[in-house]
């Protein structure tokens, strides 16, 4: 009994024993499997690959291939995702030029991406979070200065975690609170209320 489980390879030792060629195989099957689940970027692909233990030189080869013939394509990951995440969760440019930069694409590829985003339309989904967020709370007494104040100052910081400009967030909270709820606030300067968020 002892025998036969010494005669057993182990994974490693597998692993070990793969030929160049399997190697490749391997790679290539992992990448176009993840790749069929969801678009990836070249650096997620070359972390999943050295999680799995493949080889560098493996990796960069068939990671080279697969760009080769557009299976990778890093600048068309960068517009889909900043199309769907400012569509779907809000984001605003600020926030999706940090997603794209953890998932290693480059600021060239970034930059393009975030310039299908018009100053107008990046102020329009701000309008629409905001908006949303007041008629979810309306339960407020806008007569009440704190009350003013501390919801004010939630709206902006809402729209500051998702990535929009502590000037554009003020400006379009005060425009939503005086079309929305009509009423007139003075709200602190902008730069102070998004240090203080």
């Amino acid at each position: 009994m002892s025998t036969r489980g010494h005669q057993r390879d182990t994974p490693e030792d597998a692993e070990g024993q793969r030929s160049p060629e399997e190697w490749q195989a391997h790679a290539r099957n992992l990448c176009l499997r993840w790749l069929g689940a969801r678009p990836h970027t070249r650096v997620e692909l070359r972390e999943k690959l050295a999680r799995k233990g493949i080889p560098e030189d493996v990796s960069e080869s068939v990671l080279d291939r697969l760009t080769a013939v557009s299976l990778i394509d890093d600048a068309e990951f960068a517009e889909a995702w900043v199309r769907s995440r400012h569509t779907h969760a809000g984001r605003g440019r600020r926030a999706l030029a940090v997603e794209l930069r953890r998932k290693g694409v480059e600021d060239e590829h970034v930059d393009q991406a975030l310039s299908t985003i018009s100053d107008d339309a990046e102020r329009s989904r701000a309008y629409a979070l905001a908006a949303q967020r007041i008629e979810r709370t309306n339960t407020i007494n806008w007569s009440d200065r704190a009350e003013q104040e501390r919801t004010t100052r939630k709206l902006i910081g809402m729209l500051s975690r998702r990535g929009y400009a502590p000037g554009l967030a003020y400006s379009v909270v005060t425009q939503v609170i005086a079309e929305r709820c009509g009423a007139e606030i003075e709200l602190p300067d902008p730069e102070t209320t998004s240090s203080d968020l």
